[in-house]
């Protein structure tokens, strides 16, 4: 399993099986969000069977599907609402876990973090997010614009 860690709260990884989650929970994970629309891709574990795995094992677990490459806004607050009401330390997993991250910068930028903190964040674990930059920058302006406003 290729975990790799993005801040103090969250670890992403490509794809799991079932049998993956018991050594997710034994490394300390309280929570485990599968990022990965059911029936991406032949043979990947449906939702329905890690959801009742985490849980035979004590792991909280939530079901964000995001389609690859069509993040929307909505899928950003439900991460980033995620991340602010589970137990954490957090495991995400998606198909090669550049979702995960992705979602994570997002959720980072939409309130109102550092951008080229979460660029690095991400780039020391592997991701290289210089493409999502101008989202992140979008989603950074709208906090500050709705920070100012309230």
């Amino acid at each position: 399993m290729d975990i790799r860690k993005i801040s103090s709260s969250l670890s992403v990884a490509p794809q799991i099986e079932v049998a993956d989650l018991a050594a997710v929970a034994a490394q300390g994970f309280r929570t485990v969000v599968n990022n990965r629309p059911d029936g991406e891709a032949p043979g990947q574990p449906g939702s329905d069977a890690m959801e009742a795995a985490a849980r035979a094992l004590g792991l909280a677990y939530l079901y964000i599907p995001v389609v690859s490459g069509r993040i929307t806004d909505e899928d950003i607050e439900a991460f980033r609402r995620a991340l602010a009401t589970v137990e954490g330390p957090v495991f995400a997993y998606c198909r090669s876990g550049t979702r995960s991250t992705c979602l994570w910068a997002l959720a980072e930028a939409a309130r109102g973090g550092d951008i080229a903190g979460i660029v690095s964040a991400a780039a020391e674990a592997g991701y290289a997010l210089d493409g999502l930059r101008p989202r992140l920058e979008a989603c950074a302006r709208a906090a500050t614009l709705s920070a100012e406003g309230a």
